[in-house]
């Protein structure tokens, strides 16, 4: 049956009202188009629905039973449109982020903050999670957005660029290179590296340029917290992002920018699943990351 909800809301209207006039204006209709929806609802139905008279409009028996349904169809259908309204409006919904361990840790968390604080109805979820697994968390739909760096598979995804985060050299401050102002890459051969894994980004990043395969890897760790206490411990020197430099804030590490012409980045995006809407929610959150672009372009 093809019955609209302007049908069933001028059957209501005309229960209530047991009058056809008073019911067509109650709709905003002309009484010969009320009436007409009326008859294409019967006509639908294939049973009458009222009786009429001169001076009454009752219900039919069958008209009974199909008032009982119409009330519910039209609130089921209110409280649907009412929720998409609420999404709309960003009253409801869910933003769910996967986004690399360093920037969880130290750059979201204020963008999640203030977004709490503009739309505090919208659930908020953060994924942290290295390169490959932020990947396949959007490609999978369990997060709508990752900011990362891209991956060597990016099919059924779609990146904009957020950055280019910059990065430095950590040291013990009592390191021979300590005390320069900016360091070249020349400068840092023979030197214990403390690396990150083969699969982080920051890994990744650094091995686009072939000087470093002439690096000595003392050590391999998954973790930036883990990096800083070798580098305080002296066991060896480490080259990370400008976003992650928060790790290092600590009394006996140097941090050291490479010379511009030596200069390293990591290039960070925001990635989405291709020919994949957002949500309204989704949607307003991932603006609020384009807006920090302008932010960003100092690291």
């Amino acid at each position: 049956m093809n019955i609209s909800s302007r049908q069933l809301r001028a059957f209501v209207a005309l229960v209530q009202e047991r009058h056809f006039t008073r019911a067509a204006q109650r709709c905003h209709q002309t009484q010969p188009a009320f009436s007409a929806s009326i008859k294409s609802l019967e006509d639908v139905a294939g049973v009458r629905l009222f009786d009429r008279t001169t001076r009454r409009v009752e219900l039919t028996p069958e008209g009974e039973l199909f008032n009982e349904s119409a009330l519910r169809l039209l609130n089921d259908f209110d409280a649907v449109m009412a929720d998409i309204q609420d999404h709309v409006a960003k009253r409801k919904g869910r933003v769910s982020v996967a986004a690399l361990p360093s920037l969880a840790a130290g750059w979201l968390p204020t963008i999640y903050a203030r977004f709490h604080a503009q739309y505090p109805d919208i659930e908020l979820q953060l994924h942290d999670a290295l390169l490959e697994p932020c990947l396949d968390l959007v490609r999978q739909g369990g997060a709508d957005i990752a900011v990362a760096a891209e991956g060597q598979d990016m099919t059924g995804l779609m990146a904009e660029p957020l950055c280019e985060d910059y990065f430095y050299l950590v040291c013990r401050r009592d390191h021979a290179l300590a005390g320069s102002s900016s360091i070249t890459l020349k400068a840092l051969k023979g030197n214990s590296f403390i690396q990150l894994g083969k699969t982080s980004s920051i890994r990744r990043s650094l091995a686009q340029n072939s000087i470093f395969s002439d690096m000595s890897t003392f050590l391999e760790v998954d973790h930036l917290a883990s990096v800083t206490g070798l580098v305080v411990a002296g066991l060896g020197v480490s080259l990370v992002p400008a976003m992650t430099l928060y790790q290092f804030r600590h009394p006996d590490i140097a941090v050291i920018p490479l010379s511009p012409k030596n200069r390293l980045k990591r290039s960070l995006y925001l990635i989405r699943r291709r020919e994949k809407s957002l949500s309204s929610a989704a949607r307003a959150f991932y603006d609020v990351l384009l807006e920090q672009r302008g932010v960003l372009t100092g690291h």
